[in-house]
């Protein structure tokens, strides 16, 4: 009778545990999938437009053009992409915008608001460009690569893009400098950003992405969810120099974390009391 029970003890756990298995594995793979599909979709584009691209290259048009195709994935991660003070992205102007960086899925986001920014153009690492057929078609789309372990070089990149910003073209940079997992403040920022910015006399327009609570890596999670990017108001620069970079590199974090914070209160007590939210990527 005892042997009898162990067994069918045995076998419920062994149940048991292929399920939670199981269950596991196909969490995992859906959640690499939805990331996947994501880059699968940007370079099969890109195997398609790069051609196009040609005709005028380094048009930051180009860019606005895949935008507006590319956005369209969203609707397979269900996600919601709420733009606020739009007014302030839509100006037309030269200016440096500087946004959280959380994950891959930003540039999502961005896609989701090219049209409301317009004549706009990004500042990626050098590694992305050798990423073909993407980084081609990225090149001739406009965007601005630096090699980040050559810093005299990359400053002097990033200087030069100013002449991008006289033709009213805004130029959009992630401060943080790598993607920040913790969903309660941000990274400290580099200072290229605010150089450029106070270099070419360009106000510096704050852009802050809510958390991404609903992916974790860890635990492969990336359920529907609702983001919320919220545009502050613009940080002039006129009159100040180099000596002021460290000053307004602490200002606009300053501001932004702030920003972060309340907009992580406001999205974190909106959800439903048992929805499985997470602090961290």
């Amino acid at each position: 009778m005892l042997d009898a029970l162990w067994k069918v003890l045995l076998v419920v756990v062994v149940i048991f545990f292929t399920k939670k298995i199981s269950h596991s594995a196909a969490r995992k793979i859906m959640f690499y999938f939805y990331f996947f599909v994501f880059y699968l979709t940007g370079s099969l584009l890109a195997c398609v437009i790069w051609p196009y691209f040609l005709l005028n290259p380094k048009n930051v048009k180009n860019a606005k053009a895949a935008a507006n195709i590319l956005k369209y994935v969203t609707k397979l991660y269900d996600l919601k992409w709420e733009l606020r003070n739009s007014e302030i992205l839509a100006e037309e102007r030269g200016a440096i915008i500087v946004s959280n960086h959380q994950s891959s899925l930003d540039v999502l986001g961005l896609f989701n608001i090219w049209n409301v920014v317009d004549k706009l153009t990004v500042i990626a690492k050098k590694e992305v460009f050798y990423v073909w057929p993407f980084g081609l078609a990225a090149y001739l789309a406009g965007v601005v690569f630096i090699d980040r372990k050559d810093t005299k070089g990359a400053y002097k990149q990033l200087r030069e893009t100013s002449e991008l910003m006289n033709r009213k073209t805004k130029i959009w940079l992630f401060p943080e400098g790598t993607r920040n997992k913790d969903y309660t403040k941000l990274l400290p920022f580099k200072k290229g950003a605010f150089s450029m910015a106070i270099a070419a006399q360009k106000p510096v327009i704050p852009v802050v992405f809510s958390p991404y609570y609903f992916i974790n890596k860890s635990k492969y999670v990336f359920s529907k969810g609702h983001v919320v990017i919220q545009c502050l108001d613009p940080i002039s620069t006129q009159g100040m120099t180099m000596d002021d970079v460290s000053r307004l590199t602490e200002k606009v974090h300053d501001v932004m974390e702030k920003a972060f914070i309340n907009l992580s209160n406001e999205v974190f007590s909106s959800l439903p009391s048992d929805y499985p939210h997470t602090l961290k990527g």
